[in-house]
């Protein structure tokens, strides 16, 4: 495998969790270097049907985040919404314009397991240009908590851009933590 020199930050907004029921309904990426150095973004609302949206778009968790319920709800109704085949053909545009063919593209976030699951789902084509490999921040999360106690405060937003910034916050406290000894 040729060495990644860049990071594809991925974060995506869903109806919900059920990557079969669900779908997604905006998505952010940032390509970094290894310093975590923004290179390039890129942001999307995907069009989602009403009554999907209206049936799927319920419970405790779309209960306690109704203002950002309400904005996705408005921005999915909005003409800046896009259909799913558009916004899949300009994430490939995007990655070939910051990723050369032979160049891994490695997938990172929170819980990025989850998204990847969505794209399966609904973008094969996206699907089979990302790598198998995945930097998951929540794996650092799961470490850091459980043997060490240590926590990041990280807002939770539930909007796609903020929310992979906050992820590359995230890494970068718990790298601070660690120490490479030199060979």
């Amino acid at each position: 495998m040729t060495k990644p020199k860049k990071l594809l930050w991925m974060d995506l907004e869903m109806t919900g969790l059920d990557p079969l029921n669900d779908r997604i309904l905006e998505v952010a990426v940032i390509v970094t270097d290894w310093n975590f150095k923004e290179i390039a973004t890129y942001e999307a609302i995907k069009k989602v049907g009403p009554a999907l949206v209206k049936r799927q778009m319920i419970g405790k968790f779309w209960e306690d985040n109704r203002a950002t319920r309400d904005a996705l709800i408005t921005q999915n109704m909005s003409e800046a919404a896009k259909n799913g085949r558009v916004v899949e053909n300009e994430l490939l545009t995007f990655i070939d314009t910051h990723f050369t063919q032979d160049e891994p593209v490695i997938l990172a976030g929170n819980s990025i397991h989850q998204d990847r699951r969505f794209i399966v789902n609904e973008w094969k084509r996206l699907d089979a240009r990302l790598h198998y490999r995945m930097l998951d921040v929540t794996a650092w999360k799961v470490v850091f908590e459980g043997k060490y106690r240590k926590k990041f405060a990280k807002p939770e937003t539930h909007r796609a851009l903020a929310d992979i910034r906050g992820s590359i916050e995230e890494l970068r406290y718990y790298l601070k933590n660690v120490t490479v000894k030199e060979s």
